[in-house]
């Protein structure tokens, strides 16, 4: 809330006090007067011609609040400066209202505190005319006040009230408030001094930013004695007095964001002491009791993090908060009222479509009335044409019966001729699996003779190189003749035993040429049943298809029987014979 929308408040109840007959209108004379006093505590410079210039006599000149307005913001609002004396200016609209509108009577309270409550009142009123306290700020205040006096808050007893004010009004005037602080409704029990003492408690904190005061020793800096203060805790100053009455000031300390504080041990006799430090200045205090001191301490940093964060003091920025959630919760109203017509609309809407649609239902249910004696009509018609139809159906029916009879006999003898084939396709399947597995015989046992021929061509091999070493050991020397002999007799028993190892392999070999003859037999056999059945398949309308066996080269014979390699691989093992005997010779 800037510092124009506080001066109207008070502004407007000085107004308000002069609108003897609340018509909004005020005597130019008056205005002139309050123009004037406002100008001086203000310390705004007057303009005598410009308030003549306003104020002239004529039919058209401004008499109303609406028309005091512009005068007011541009001659006297917008020239305002922080240099006035906050309190002075109060004082002054606040005499202009209060004598008019307070009645001293039956109130317990002095007029200085009921001047407090009134500043407190548009502290936490918003700035929206006339002014009044909503509930939660009556409560706010209460509270305060309860916890200044040190008393306990009961909220089932402003509940009670909070009841009879909805019921009422819902917010009260700033006088209303005056009076119900001021008759000792929620203070009963307490006396007219706890009641004041805790009204200036919190027109302090509130009104004048006092975060924390009380009386503390401190020490002087150039006599360095201990001399005890009434101390005085603002948002950017500490003042010191010489007593709790404020009459005499005898300095301050100025915080910034640079101030710090400090806990110091005790020292000189004295106790609980800290130290604050300041732009080139320190100063040593000393509090009652560690309580106070650490409360002080806490107090002091709180303002130098304000001061920090560039934070307005603690009861502002709450206030401001709950000002916030009120704004909040209002357009939640707001906007469920209007939820609530929107529905409405539409419920008036939906019942006049329902009263269209019961007129409509009527028209349909005399139009159904109508129809349904002329359905009777034609039903009866229908029934006659009906029972002749009946009749023709019969006979269809009996027609349709006999053929699904027949198409069902046809059907059955389709379906055992599909489970004969089902039948004859497993029995192939059986076959084919024993072509296969004969296929998988005969493939083992060609391998088996693969490997017997590659080692009687290695044995060979062998035999061919026993033979030109021989050779070469005839054509040497004489002298070597008689040895040779002896190396010859080994390698021939060496031939001698290759050759039984040949011969033991021919036999081996022809066991699996009479193996790979019996397999033929048995794919021949496979072959000759997979015949049988595919001629039994052909008669059968050619429904399935036998895979026939693979074609078959032409077989090479070796001097051991058929062999089980192609002519391209015997081209290989001859080739490679041949190489082995040229590198044995060389």
């Amino acid at each position: 809330m800037g510092l124009r929308e506080d001066l109207l408040k008070s502004i407007w109840h000085a107004f308000t006090a002069l609108d003897v007959d609340k018509s909004g209108k005020v005597s130019k004379s008056q205005l002139k007067v309050l123009s004037h006093n406002l100008c001086t505590v203000l310390n705004v410079p007057h303009d005598p011609v410009a308030l003549e210039e306003h104020f002239k006599d004529d039919d058209e000149g401004p008499v109303s609040n609406q028309g005091y307005m512009p005068y007011l913001n541009k001659f006297i609002l917008d020239k305002v400066q922080d240099n006035f004396n906050g309190l002075d200016f109060n004082r002054m609209c606040w005499t202009l209202c209060a004598r008019k509108n307070l009645t001293k009577n039956t109130l317990l309270i002095s007029d200085d505190d009921a001047f407090k409550i009134w500043c407190i009142f548009n502290f936490l009123t918003e700035d929206k005319y006339p002014l009044t306290l909503v509930t939660e700020e009556i409560e706010y205040l209460l509270r305060k006040l309860t916890e200044a006096m040190g008393g306990s808050w009961i909220e089932e007893k402003f509940e009670d009230y909070k009841i009879q004010l909805n019921a009422k009004q819902q917010c009260l005037s700033v006088w209303e408030v005056i009076e119900l602080i001021g008759t000792g409704h929620f203070s009963k029990g307490m006396d007219r001094q706890t009641l004041s003492m805790g009204i200036n408690e919190v027109f302090q904190e509130l009104i004048l930013d006092v975060l924390k005061q009380g009386y503390m020793m401190k020490k002087g800096h150039k006599r360095k004695n201990w001399t005890e203060r009434w101390f005085v805790l603002k948002p950017n100053v500490l003042s010191y007095f010489v007593n709790e009455n404020l009459t005499e000031k005898k300095g301050h300390v100025m915080l910034d964001s640079s101030c710090c504080v400090e806990s110091l041990p005790d020292k000189e006799g004295k106790k609980c002491l800290f130290l604050i430090k300041c732009a080139g200045k320190s100063f040593e205090i000393s509090a009652s009791d560690k309580k106070k001191k650490q409360e002080w301490i806490q107090a002091i940093q709180t303002a130098v993090n304000l001061l920090r964060q560039g934070l307005p003091a603690p009861h502002k920025e709450a206030r401001q908060k709950r000002k916030e959630l009120r704004q909040k919760l209002q357009a939640e109203q707001e906007a469920l009222e209007q939820r609530m017509k929107e529905l409405q609309t539409a419920n008036e809407s939906k019942q006049r479509e329902l009263e269209t649609l019961r007129r409509k239902l009527e028209e349909d249910a005399a139009n159904a009335a109508e129809e349904e004696r002329r359905r009777q009509q034609t039903q009866t018609e229908l029934h006659d044409r009906y029972m002749t139809d009946l009749e023709r159906e019969k006979m269809v029916r009996q027609q349709m019966e006999e053929e699904v009879a027949q198409k069902s006999s046809e059907l059955e003898q389709y379906l055992q001729r599909v489970r004969e084939l089902e039948d004859m396709y497993h029995r192939l399947e059986e076959s084919l699996e024993d072509e296969r597995q004969a296929r998988q015989d005969e493939e083992t046992v060609r391998k088996l003779q693969a490997r017997l021929l590659e080692e009687e061509a290695t044995k060979r091999a062998e035999l061919e190189l026993l033979h030109l070493q021989q050779q070469k050991a005839i054509s040497r020397t004489e002298a070597e003749k008689q040895e040779l002999e002896q190396q010859r007799i080994v390698k021939e028993e060496a031939l001698q035993a290759a050759m039984l190892q040949l011969e033991q392999l021919e036999s081996e070999r022809k066991g699996a040429l009479e193996q790979y003859e019996e397999v033929m037999k048995k794919l021949e056999n496979a072959a000759n049943k997979t015949r049988s059945w595919k001629d039994k398949v052909a008669q059968h309308e050619g429904l399935i298809r036998l895979i026939q066996p693979g074609s078959k080269g032409p077989q090479l014979i070796t001097n051991w029987g058929a062999a089980a390699f192609t002519e391209a691989e015997l081209n290989l093992r001859e080739k490679s014979w041949q190489e082995k005997k040229n590198s044995a010779t060389q």
